[in-house]
């Protein structure tokens, strides 16, 4: 399995080295059009060579789509954990023998529906 993911890394080094020397030529990008930045006052532009911008394209793309499936996960991780700590309880309560407490509800209409008579 180790020799498969080396060689998948070196087949991806390979075709990403591959990428940037195809496409060495500069890139001027501007935030905002010349005729829009003339207009204004300033303009913010940078030249950089395009597979520098593909590559960053395609890293912030892979940030933000796992920020987000991040964010959308958060109500399963919060259940989750919800469910852990309620089950070690739980755990904690059988170890010990105790009668688990009804949240809110009677102590003496626990004890009966329990089954068990009090030590």
């Amino acid at each position: 399995m180790r020799y498969l993911r080396l060689a998948v890394v070196a087949i991806l080094a390979i075709l990403l080295v591959t990428v940037a020397f195809a496409n060495r030529s500069p890139v001027t990008l501007r935030v905002l059009p010349e005729s829009m930045a003339g207009f204004l006052g300033w303009s913010w532009q940078i030249t950089l060579p395009l597979f520098m911008v593909i590559l960053a394209g395609l890293t912030l793309g892979l940030l933000i789509g796992f920020v987000w499936e991040w964010l959308r996960e958060h109500k399963h991780r919060s259940t989750a954990r919800h469910e852990a700590k309620k089950r070690r309880e739980l755990e904690r309560n059988v170890a010990r023998g105790t009668p688990r407490r009804h949240n809110g509800g009677d102590d003496v209409l626990a004890l009966l529906e329990d089954g068990r008579t009090p030590h």
